[in-house]
């Protein structure tokens, strides 16, 4: 056992006290959020709420629940999530096995026009007017189809796929296998670890999205739940979320006076955060060797 010496300790008790305030400043402000959720809204309003809920109740997520547009979005944000999720790792991987092969035409030419992409924009008009031009204005379509490729996933795609053993793919072409066999049935299905990382950071980055819908979508039936969490969040009078309610809702809210607009806004960020959260337990062990496979090469 090797002995540490005493600024060696030092350093160490040092480096833990950090770590744990680190800790402690990037885990508070989720777990008070969670507890106003389940605190009375009126009594969240005198102060003093911080560790635990002071007046319990489960009123705000009544609220929440009731709701059949926050309930909507809620569907709205799942089925987002997984078929973008889907659509975009496929397409993604596909383009990226493409850009491995040394045969083709102009592929250090498409290889530059990709990265430039990752630095520089049209701008949120071009965009704009590029959307509308292809008809996805109030479409559910506009969530998957503009985010398809990602060219830093292509990267690290292309990058896992050339540490592949060529003996691969050519014991496979002997015995007569194509390009879309060879991909299918050997490349993804070895391909774990890396689709596994990427498909959770894709899945994220679609949970979480919600200024897209707001400039593209005017049908509410459309928005997910986090550009309803936002118009919630920039309510500060709680009439004006009433009248943003169903009648079911609003019957409800009236008989329970002890729901505010903060109380409702974290209710309804609880239920926005935790489902993506809960993925990550799933996909933690693919973390470390999904993105270092995918990134370095010897």
């Amino acid at each position: 056992m090797v002995r540490l010496a005493f600024g060696d300790k030092v350093m160490m008790v040092i480096i833990y006290i950090f770590l744990a305030l680190l800790a402690f400043v990037t885990f508070y402000p989720f777990w008070n959020g969670l507890v106003i959720s389940f605190n009375s809204g009126s009594d969240t309003a005198m102060g003093g709420v911080t560790f635990w809920p002071r007046d319990f109740t489960l009123e705000n997520y009544g609220i929440v629940f009731q709701d059949n547009r926050l309930l909507n979005g809620f569907k709205i944000s799942v089925l987002r999530t997984v078929i973008g999720t889907i659509f975009s790792i496929l397409v993604t991987s596909i383009f990226a096995y493409g850009m491995t092969k040394s045969e083709l035409i102009g592929r250090k030419y498409y290889m530059v026009m990709c990265i430039i992409t990752m630095y520089f924009t049209g701008g949120l008009i071009p965009s704009f007017m590029l959307v509308r031009g292809l008809g996805l204005m109030d479409s559910f379509w506009v969530f998957i189809i503009p985010g398809l490729v990602s060219v830093w996933n292509m990267i690290i795609f292309r990058t896992f796929f050339n540490g592949l053993p060529n003996g691969l793919e050519e014991s496979a072409k002997i015995d007569g296998c194509g390009n879309w066999g060879i991909f299918f049935k050997i490349i993804l299905p070895l391909s774990g670890p890396v689709i596994a990382t990427l498909s959770l950071f894709t899945a994220v980055s679609h949970w979480n999205e919600w200024f897209l819908p707001s400039i593209y979508i005017n049908n509410e039936n459309l928005l997910p739940i986090q550009t309803m969490l936002r118009q919630i969040l920039n309510s500060n009078i709680m009439s004006e979320q009433m009248s943003n309610l169903d009648s079911a809702s609003q019957a409800v809210l009236s008989r329970m006076q002890s729901v505010t607009s903060k109380s409702l806004s974290m209710a309804t960020m609880m239920v926005a955060t935790l489902p993506i959260i809960m993925v990550y337990p799933f996909v933690q062990k693919h973390f470390v060797k999904g993105v270092l496979v995918g990134s370095l090469k010897e």
